[in-house]
Parts: C-alpha cells; sequence; structure tokens
C-alpha cells in the first residue's frame, strides 16, 4: 500500500462528512505533523476501543488491518470507495466477463465500487457486472502527469468524493501513478486484495 500524493483543494475548506481534520495526502509535511499530534494526543499505543473499531471497518471494506490502519494513520480519514482497474479485475479483452470470485469479493465490500478501464474495453458493460457507482476509461499508458491528473480529479469531482477517501484496487505500474497523480488515500494490488496468489495455490 502506497499513500496518494498530494490534494490541489483549498486547505482551508470545511471537511466532508467522515473527516477527522486530519491533513489528507497533501503533503509529507502536514502528514508528519497529523501523525505527531495524533501520538500526542492518543499516546504511542491507539486505545484498544479504536483499534477494535478499525479492526470492524478493515473487515467491512475487505482490508487486512495493517492496510486500513496505515491509510487512516496517513489520511486521517474513512475509506469511503474503492476504485478498482480493468486489470485488477482480471478483465483484459472487451466481452470478457468478471471472473466470480473478483465479482463476489467486489460485493462483499463495504465500499462504493467505481470501475476504470483500459482503453478498448466497455465500461458501462464492466460497471453492471459489479455493481459499480461510476465507470470510465483510464488515461491510455504515455499520458503525461498532467492529463493523468487531470482526470482523475475531474472524475473525483463529478463523483462528490474527496480523494484522500478513495483507495485504488490496481495492477500496474501506470496505474499506480494514476492514484498518486489524482491524490488518492493509496494503492493495494488487485493480486493481493483478490488473494489470487493464495488461490492458485490452494
Amino acid at each position: 500500500m502506497t499513500p496518494g500524493a498530494g490534494r490541489t483543494a483549498n486547505p482551508d475548506a470545511i471537511p466532508g462528512i467522515g473527516h477527522n481534520r486530519g491533513p489528507g495526502a497533501r503533503s509529507s509535511y502536514r502528514a508528519h505533523c497529523w501523525s505527531v499530534a495524533r501520538a500526542e494526543l492518543l499516546g504511542a499505543r491507539l486505545p484498544i476501543e479504536v483499534v477494535r473499531s478499525q479492526v470492524a471497518r478493515a473487515r467491512e471494506l475487505g482490508l487486512d488491518y495493517r492496510t486500513y490502519a496505515g491509510v487512516r494513520a496517513t489520511t486521517g480519514r474513512d475509506l469511503v470507495a474503492f476504485l478498482y482497474s480493468s486489470n485488477a479485475l482480471g478483465v483484459f479483452r472487451r466481452g470478457q466477463p468478471v471472473p466470480g470470485p473478483e465479482a463476489a469479493r467486489v460485493a462483499a465490500s463495504a465500499a462504493a465500487a467505481h470501475v476504470g478501464c483500459s482503453p478498448g474495453l466497455a465500461p458501462d458493460a464492466l460497471a453492471r457486472q459489479i455493481g459499480a457507482a461510476s465507470a470510465r476509461l483510464l488515461a491510455p499508458f504515455g499520458s503525461d502527469w498532467a492529463a493523468i491528473r487531470d482526470e482523475m480529479k475531474g472524475w473525483l469531482r463529478a463523483q462528490g468524493l474527496p480523494g484522500d477517501a478513495v483507495l485504488m484496487i490496481g495492477e500496474t505500474a501506470h496505474e499506480r501513478e494514476m492514484m498518486a497523480s489524482g491524490g488518492l488515500a493509496g494503492f493495494v494490488a488487485g493480486q493481493a486484495f483478490f488473494g489470487r496468489g493464495t488461490r492458485a495455490g490452494a
């Protein structure tokens, strides 16, 4: 899991619902200050009640505790949505269905599902298979940073989502770059999220 890059939102804006006024991923310095302030308030170790709450929330989202707690410690915000890439879902050609285990994993998560497709795929068809709230084509490989950032930020605005409340489930270095440019909360590899290595070894 890799924390996201900075936000471009007004730092003086009133945070949305679910935010506890943490720094988001706007800068490493603000993230550091947030971590220090949090440690001073809660102590070196989180109270057991907080840990239990985070364990339960991680389970609802379908994440391991370490990943979820790391995102919370970095952004100060709960996760509300997952952006799945078609690569992470295991879909590589037009008309290919989402594999059953992947579709079931998406359905079991409490996070709102959104899907981003590689060029040549049909976003709407893929969205219907997993019940995604939105679907679109992702910026193609070779796009410059500004174009990737603008596309991602535009999507976040259209969905009314704060970037640091969205986790990207992706598969490639290009998709990791999308996460960073959009200021998302972090990145989890599809193979790890869907447990493909575990299934293959079973």
